[in-house]
């Protein structure tokens, strides 16, 4: 008999396609919600980004009391709250209101906001390391070589989202700190130096599951294996660095009651069509999307097909957004049930997450309702 799938959770940027607004934006995804849940996904994660003219996901928090209404049963949850302009005490009393309303619904998923650490982590023993050669892990995963955001980050419009969501003077808690803290918040057990209690009302033993999200096999990984949370590795984001989060969680983990076990969710950019043709033609807009992004422009609004082979294409664009094109999964449903199932194995996955973009909303929707049905056909 062949064993069950890992289970399908859906993350969403709320992207903006051209010639619409955000609000049309925003009411597609929570209709994609709804038939998330109708398709049996296990997740719906919004993520946080900032100053992007295409993508209307600021503010997860807001947008996941909107699923909950619009939704009953499925999982709701950050992809990720970003920690490095926020406080712990905001973060808990945020989610605290959520699950308030609706208990037992919420994943917290706390990211790091791509600040540099000073950290040194330990690097996996030997033995743990997933080999890579030739750019292709043992069972043939494609691993591009490690994108640096170096230039992305020192772009003139991360300097002003810097400026512009952190208070004058401020300086962002040290994130393993953050991350203890929050836990401590939920629990009620914070203390500071003076040994003062802290109790958030809503918030403190709050039905939330905590996990943390994470491009490398550093802070992110080690901070989740060391608190026995789950982690999401992002192979969407960072292709070239999901096997080291992988292994840098896994070698950090420490068991505890409540988690003996690792558990990790891989990240991965799928278009579904009924052809690889029809396919392909939905995903024509993704690279000039992509370059918006890693250019430090912003994401542009999803152009349609035809608008996108319209648009230039830079010399050095092939360079700077070739590891996500070729690890953007894009085909007919056996064909992206194949190269999932390849993802999940290279990685051990216990979960995957699926983004994806198209211009029109009904290709998104059937994206994922040709993807479910394959998946759950074939497991």
């Amino acid at each position: 008999m062949t064993a069950p799938r890992v289970p399908l959770g859906v993350l969403d940027l709320v992207p903006i396609s051209s010639g619409s607004t955000p609000g049309e934006a925003i009411r597609r995804s929570l209709d994609l919600a709804r038939q998330a849940e109708r398709l049996g996904y296990a997740r719906y994660w919004f993520a946080e980004h900032h100053l992007n003219p295409g993508v209307a996901g600021t503010s997860p928090a807001v947008l996941l009391a909107m699923a909950a209404e619009a939704t009953s049963t499925i999982r709701l949850g950050s992809g990720a709250v970003l920690l490095g302009h926020r406080t712990a005490l905001s973060t808990v009393e945020e989610f605290g209101l959520l699950d308030a309303l609706h208990p037992g619904r919420f994943d917290l998923g706390l990211g790091r906001s791509s600040r540099p650490s000073s950290t040194v982590f330990p690097e996996p023993p030997p033995e743990a390391v997933t080999p890579v050669v030739d750019g292709h892990a043992p069972n043939g995963l494609r691993v591009p070589a490690k994108f640096s955001p170096t230039g992305l980050l020192d772009s003139p419009r991360f300097a002003l989202q810097r400026a512009l969501l952190q208070q004058p003077g401020a300086e962002s808690q040290d994130y393993t700190e953050q991350v203890g803290d929050i836990l401590a918040l939920l629990a009620g057990t914070y203390r500071d130096a003076a040994g003062t209690e802290a109790h958030v009302v809503p918030g403190e033993g709050a039905d939330l599951e905590v996990w943390i999200l994470g491009s490398s096999g550093g802070e992110s990984a080690h901070v989740a294996g060391q608190r026995s949370l789950p982690f999401a590795a992002n192979y969407h984001v960072s292709p070239g660095a999901v096997l080291e989060a992988a292994d840098g969680y896994r070698a950090a983990f420490r068991p505890s009651e409540q988690r003996p076990r690792p558990h990790l969710a891989v990240s991965a950019d799928a278009v579904v069509a009924e052809t690889a043709a029809e396919a392909a033609e939905l995903a024509t807009g993704y690279r000039h999307w992509v370059r918006s992004i890693r250019s430090g422009e912003g994401a542009i609004a999803f152009p349609t097909p035809d608008e996108a082979r319209a648009l230039p294409w830079p010399d050095d664009a092939d360079e700077l957004v070739g590891d996500r094109l070729e690890t953007q999964v894009v085909g007919d449903p056996s064909y992206v049930v194949a190269r999932l199932e390849q993802l999940q194995e290279a990685t051990g996955a216990d979960e995957l997450v699926i983004t994806t973009v198209t211009h029109r909303h009904e290709d998104r929707v059937r994206s994922y309702e040709l993807l479910a049905r394959a998946w759950s056909a074939t497991g």
